[in-house]
């Protein structure tokens, strides 16, 4: 984690914005649930939660009920 002032969640969710950036997690790859999610960035569930939250905002994401969160989109340059 990066140690500027600013929500853990923003972190964690450019972090996997960058991913998707990358072409580490292409379009239509699902993303760990938010447990797991929590695990991988050292946050709590709850904060893997508001940043997949912040990824859908963003258009970068989509949840589909029952199924997982799914990448739709990369970041704008």
């Amino acid at each position: 984690m990066s140690d500027d002032i600013g929500y853990v969640y923003v972190h964690v969710a450019d972090q996997v914005a960058a991913d998707i950036a990358s072409g580490k997690l292409p379009t239509g790859a699902r993303l760990p649930n938010e447990r797991a999610l929590g695990s991988q960035y050292g946050v709590a569930p709850g904060t893997a939660r508001r940043a997949v939250q912040e990824l859908r905002e963003r258009g970068l994401v989509k949840t589909l009920p029952n199924k997982g969160t799914f990448v739709v989109g990369k970041p704008a340059e």
